[in-house]
């Protein structure tokens, strides 16, 4: 029963976990409010950030695990993709911890552990399975073969889904990050207005072009009426959201129709959107489906994921030398 390290630090959270045999024992995240004021991730600011919480954020989760730093038997970090200077900040505490005690290294890949964030805690889907993920950065479409095969049929070739829930919320002076905002005020509003949804074909998204029109809509309707933000601000919201949820339920479900897998999964920091929840349970309960979606602490960025990767890469001996390097792209 190996008891893993996991270290992530890809973005903003600094966050570390204890994994016993697949199992979690501690998932602590550090994050950082300094980004707020600027509306979004300042990556200066966020890698020194990381060097101040890491060491403190390690001792925490050793001590909720109940374990020493003698009890483990090898290490996982985030190798990418992510903000370099955060990676770094990570890999580097990584490799040292394991360099002092001897232990091995395992690499994990950020999207890869969003998506088996799903072993964190049972039900646990059977393989194959399909999986929506969806981040700030990411939003991808992914055939789960096995836990380390995993095929991407669909991505964006833009924008990604959590991008434009924050910038739609600068647009309407929302703090960063927007999207739990937007969530919030949705459930008091009614989409009333339209926005365009590009199809860039397949299976692929495209977020680019709503962010234009709903950056052109708000201009027009603030010329009309100066106070149509403020005033209509719920409607808005809902509005925006409906559009990124439809967009992501109609290809999940075109996906799901041309590979006619049953079990399907979502992923990522935007799957704790609520409206994006509900329509797919709503979907999976009209097509047959059996759903999967993690619990709102591993939903967001956090080690416990990369520890319950890294678990199904030790029993396989798939460890990294100390000449490993972050990649901020994959």
């Amino acid at each position: 029963m190996p008891t893993l390290l996991a270290i992530e630090s890809s973005c903003d959270d600094t966050s570390a976990a204890v994994v016993r045999d697949g199992r979690v024992l501690s998932n602590v995240t550090a994050g950082q409010a300094v980004h707020v004021e600027y509306g979004g991730v300042v990556p200066e600011f966020a890698s020194r950030a990381h060097q101040r919480n890491i060491v403190p954020t390690v001792a925490v989760a050793l001590q909720r695990a109940g374990v020493t730093a003698q009890d483990i038997q090898a290490v996982a970090f985030t190798r990418g993709p992510g903000l370099i200077g955060s990676l770094m900040v990570g890999v580097s505490f990584a490799k040292a911890f394991a360099l002092a005690r001897d232990l091995p290294l395992i690499e994990v890949d950020h999207m890869q552990a969003h998506v088996l964030a799903h072993f964190a805690e049972p039900p646990y889907p059977d393989f194959p399975f399909l999986c929506l993920t969806v981040s700030g950065g990411h939003t991808q479409l992914i055939v789960v073969h096995d836990a380390l095969d995993q095929e991407i049929i669909g991505y964006t070739i833009d924008d990604a889904a959590g991008e434009a829930f924050d910038k739609s919320g600068k647009l309407l002076g929302l703090p960063y990050p927007a999207g739990p905002e937007i969530d919030r005020l949705a459930a008091a509003g009614t989409p009333v207005l339209q926005f365009a949804q590009p199809d860039p074909g397949e299976l692929n998204f495209s977020f680019s072009g709503l962010k234009t029109s709903i950056l052109y809509t708000l201009q027009k309707k603030a010329k009309e009426d100066p106070g149509y933000v403020r005033d209509h601000l719920p409607d808005i919201c809902a509005a925006v959201q409906e559009a990124i949820v439809s967009t992501l339920i109609g290809k999940l479900v075109t996906a799901a129709e041309q590979t006619g897998l049953k079990q399907v999964a979502l992923a990522g920091g935007v799957s704790a959107n609520s409206a994006l929840r509900a329509r797919l349970e709503a979907e999976g309960q009209q097509r047959g489906w059996t759903t999967f979606v993690p619990r709102l602490e591993y939903c967001t960025d956090n080690a416990a994921m990369i520890g319950v990767t890294a678990n199904f890469k030790y029993v396989k001996a798939l460890f990294a030398g100390q000449d490993v390097a972050p990649a901020a792209r994959f």
